[in-house]
């Protein structure tokens, strides 16, 4: 059994065996002898020897004292090494430099803690982050019965994740606390704002548009019947119409989508591997116009002056169906903005988030149902927070009683 022996001893022990040990004809047997008589190991009482005759510099090795302090250097090293891995982690963790909030505090040494250990963590961060808290701070805090807004949050915090997901990820801070008020929640914009950082969700950025417009400069165009007002007194007055693309491992997939401006519902829409007009924009109109009933009558067609929109056998079934063709007088990208405004929400919400794409088929998949999504279930700035859908649903219930409902209309 390993025994712990007293410096006094040490000193006892050694001071004993320096005396017998003329008496003896090697060192060994001086050890054996005193050992013996003390009850204690030959082995210890060797080495603690050949410890002193290094430190008396009497043979050459590592002294106590060197060893010491090497051990203790390599302690301080080991510390400063966590220390900088805490601050590491908490750099990332405490981006923005204030004071963090209390429970994220704990959920940081709560998940370090076994790492580094609760003391380290403390005692590093308390300098780095303001107001960080102490160990004691955390014992009495973890140990303290969750507040309402704390148990608040982890009711809210699951439901603002999944709500979030359901909608492609793409909500923000405005239209999350309009869907969290639908779904019945007494909630504020900026607790709504608070409670996505927890949940580690954010809104989509809209990129920079990309235009791909081909015009035909020898062709005669339409008039421009919107001049870029794109505002109608009701559904099926004003369609706006684009196509955009969309890189797949197998080649291009092109996408036509057909807009109504009232309700910014997506009444048709087709994807293919080709820009001819007969496949792309054409399907896409024919869609539209069953929707409608295949009469356009009353309703002014908008499109750009690409030449898939500008082809024959496209402008006839235009007119065929009773719509009024128009284009932009410029042909900028200002001339059809509302279009090119669900194009490039098409690609921000849908296309960059769920990338890269192998096929059309994929694409097309993909397509059915954000469009759904978007005539259903997204809400629209532009429409006091409803959805198309809702939209008109409220117009034909309004023209029934003779009071149209207003509906916002915009062109972001």
């Amino acid at each position: 059994m390993n025994r712990k022996y007293s410096p006094e001893m040490r000193e006892r022990a050694l001071r004993m065996l320096a005396e017998t040990r003329p008496s003896h004809p090697t060192m060994m047997s001086a050890v054996r002898h005193v050992a013996g008589l003390l009850g204690m190991s030959p082995e210890t009482l060797r080495l603690w020897q050949r410890r002193y005759e290094i430190d008396a510099g009497v043979k050459p090795g590592l002294t106590t004292d060197a060893a010491a302090e090497i051990k203790r250097l390599q302690k301080e090293n080991a510390e400063l090494r966590k220390a900088n891995e805490i601050l590491k982690a908490a750099s990332v963790f405490f981006a923005k430099g204030a004071r963090p909030p209390l429970t994220e505090m704990i959920r940081f040494i709560d998940e370090y803690r076994d790492r580094f250990g609760v003391e380290l963590i403390c005692r590093v961060l308390r300098p780095a982050v303001q107001g960080f808290l102490t160990s004691r701070g955390h014992r009495a805090a973890a140990g303290r019965a969750p507040s309402a807004r704390r148990l608040r949050d982890n009711l809210l915090v699951p439901e603002i994740a999944r709500l979030h997901a359901e909608n492609y990820g793409v909500y923000g801070r405005r239209k999350m606390h309009a869907l969290m008020r639908r779904q019945g929640w007494e909630i504020g914009r900026d607790q709504t704002e608070r409670l996505m950082r927890l949940a580690g969700v954010r809104g989509v950025r809209k990129s920079k548009r990309v235009f791909t417009t081909k015009t035909d400069r020898t062709q005669s165009l339409p008039q421009d019947l919107v001049n870029r007002r794109f505002t109608a007194d009701g559904p099926r007055r004003l369609w706006v119409c684009d196509v955009t693309y969309v890189a797949t491992w197998s080649g291009f997939a092109y996408v036509a989508f057909v807009t109504d401006v009232y309700s910014r519902r997506i009444v048709g829409w087709n994807v293919a591997a080709t820009l001819k007009a007969e496949i792309l924009p054409l399907q896409a109109l024919d869609m539209a116009a069953w929707d409608a009933g295949g009469d356009l009558t009353g309703l002014t067609h908008h499109s750009d002056h690409g030449s898939n929109y500008m082809a024959m056998v496209y402008t006839d079934r235009v007119v065929e169906l009773g719509a009024v063709p128009s284009t932009g007088t410029i042909g900028d990208s200002f001339d059809t903005v509302m279009a090119e405004a669900v194009n490039n929400l098409y690609k921000t919400e849908l296309i960059r988030q769920r990338g890269p794409w192998r096929t059309v088929e994929q694409v097309e998949l993909a397509t059915l149902e954000w469009v759904w999504w978007w005539n259903n279930s997204r809400l629209h700035g532009e429409l006091d927070m409803r959805t198309p859908l809702e939209v008109e649903t409220a117009y034909y219930a309004d023209l029934e009683s003779a009071h149209p409902a207003p509906a916002g209309q915009g062109s972001r």
